[in-house]
Protein backbone atom coordinates (compact mmCIF):
# COMPACT_ATOMS: atom_id res chain seq x y z
CA UNK A 1 0.00 0.00 0.00
CA UNK A 2 1.39 3.76 -0.95
CA UNK A 3 1.86 6.11 1.68
CA UNK A 4 -0.81 8.34 0.67
CA UNK A 5 -0.08 11.20 3.28
CA UNK A 6 3.05 11.53 1.54
CA UNK A 7 1.85 11.57 -1.50
CA UNK A 8 -0.70 14.22 -0.22
CA UNK A 9 1.72 16.08 1.76
CA UNK A 10 3.73 16.83 -1.57
CA UNK A 11 0.27 17.60 -3.33
CA UNK A 12 -0.33 20.38 -0.95
CA UNK A 13 1.99 22.62 -2.18
CA UNK A 14 1.40 24.43 -5.33
CA UNK A 15 4.78 24.36 -7.30
CA UNK A 16 5.05 20.61 -6.70
CA UNK A 17 1.88 20.81 -8.20
CA UNK A 18 2.58 22.78 -10.89
CA UNK A 19 5.28 20.75 -11.46
CA UNK A 20 3.57 17.58 -11.85
CA UNK A 21 1.39 19.28 -14.64
CA UNK A 22 3.78 20.49 -16.41
CA UNK A 23 5.56 17.14 -16.03
CA UNK A 24 2.16 15.92 -17.57
CA UNK A 25 2.80 17.38 -20.80
CA UNK A 26 6.69 18.41 -21.31
CA UNK A 27 6.58 19.24 -25.36
CA UNK A 28 3.86 22.03 -24.10
CA UNK A 29 5.24 23.47 -20.95
CA UNK A 30 9.44 23.40 -22.00
CA UNK A 31 9.52 24.58 -25.72
CA UNK A 32 13.22 25.36 -24.87
CA UNK A 33 15.06 21.97 -26.60
CA UNK A 34 17.69 20.70 -24.16
CA UNK A 35 20.71 20.01 -25.48
CA UNK A 36 21.59 17.37 -23.27
CA UNK A 37 18.98 15.11 -23.67
CA UNK A 38 19.91 11.92 -25.27
CA UNK A 39 17.90 10.16 -27.92
CA UNK A 40 17.83 7.11 -25.27
CA UNK A 41 16.65 9.58 -22.43
CA UNK A 42 13.53 11.06 -24.88
CA UNK A 43 12.17 8.00 -25.57
CA UNK A 44 11.23 7.47 -22.39
CA UNK A 45 10.74 11.42 -21.56
CA UNK A 46 12.19 13.41 -19.13
CA UNK A 47 12.89 17.27 -18.42
CA UNK A 48 16.47 18.61 -16.91
CA UNK A 49 16.40 19.56 -13.52
CA UNK A 50 17.53 22.91 -14.95
CA UNK A 51 14.42 23.45 -17.36
CA UNK A 52 12.23 22.70 -14.18
CA UNK A 53 13.84 25.35 -11.80
CA UNK A 54 14.06 27.98 -14.72
CA UNK A 55 10.00 27.35 -15.00
CA UNK A 56 9.78 27.32 -11.22
CA UNK A 57 11.73 30.23 -10.91
CA UNK A 58 13.14 29.05 -7.67
CA UNK A 59 16.51 27.95 -6.48
CA UNK A 60 18.10 25.36 -7.46
CA UNK A 61 18.39 23.74 -3.77
CA UNK A 62 14.57 24.16 -3.58
CA UNK A 63 14.05 22.56 -6.89
CA UNK A 64 16.01 19.49 -6.03
CA UNK A 65 14.63 19.21 -2.37
CA UNK A 66 11.21 19.44 -4.00
CA UNK A 67 11.83 16.68 -6.63
CA UNK A 68 13.22 14.67 -4.11
CA UNK A 69 10.29 14.77 -2.19
CA UNK A 70 8.16 13.73 -5.25
CA UNK A 71 10.35 10.63 -6.29
CA UNK A 72 10.49 9.64 -2.66
CA UNK A 73 6.86 9.92 -2.65
CA UNK A 74 6.59 7.33 -6.07
CA UNK A 75 4.91 9.91 -8.33
CA UNK A 76 7.96 10.95 -10.09
CA UNK A 77 11.41 8.94 -11.47
CA UNK A 78 14.85 9.63 -12.97
CA UNK A 79 17.43 8.92 -14.30
CA UNK A 80 21.01 10.49 -14.27
CA UNK A 81 22.54 11.04 -17.99
CA UNK A 82 25.82 12.67 -17.47
CA UNK A 83 26.22 15.33 -15.14
CA UNK A 84 22.18 16.25 -16.06
CA UNK A 85 19.41 14.58 -13.61
CA UNK A 86 15.81 14.30 -15.84
CA UNK A 87 12.40 13.51 -14.43
CA UNK A 88 9.37 12.56 -15.75
CA UNK A 89 5.84 10.95 -13.69
CA UNK A 90 5.74 7.26 -13.05
CA UNK A 91 1.77 7.56 -13.78
CA UNK A 92 1.33 4.24 -12.15
CA UNK A 93 1.37 5.73 -8.93
CA UNK A 94 -1.00 8.80 -10.06
CA UNK A 95 -3.58 6.04 -11.03
CA UNK A 96 -3.40 4.50 -7.96
CA UNK A 97 -4.02 7.66 -6.41
CA UNK A 98 -6.77 8.79 -8.27
CA UNK A 99 -8.80 5.09 -7.73
CA UNK A 100 -7.61 5.33 -3.72
CA UNK A 101 -9.27 9.19 -3.74
CA UNK A 102 -12.61 7.71 -5.97
CA UNK A 103 -12.41 4.34 -3.90
CA UNK A 104 -11.96 5.72 -0.03
CA UNK A 105 -13.16 9.11 -0.06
Amino acid sequence: MKNYIDIFKVLANQTRLDMLMWLKEPEKHFDKPTAHLSKNINEKGGVCVGDIQEKAALSQSTVSHYLAMMQHAGLLESERHGKWTYYRRREETIEEVAEFIKREL
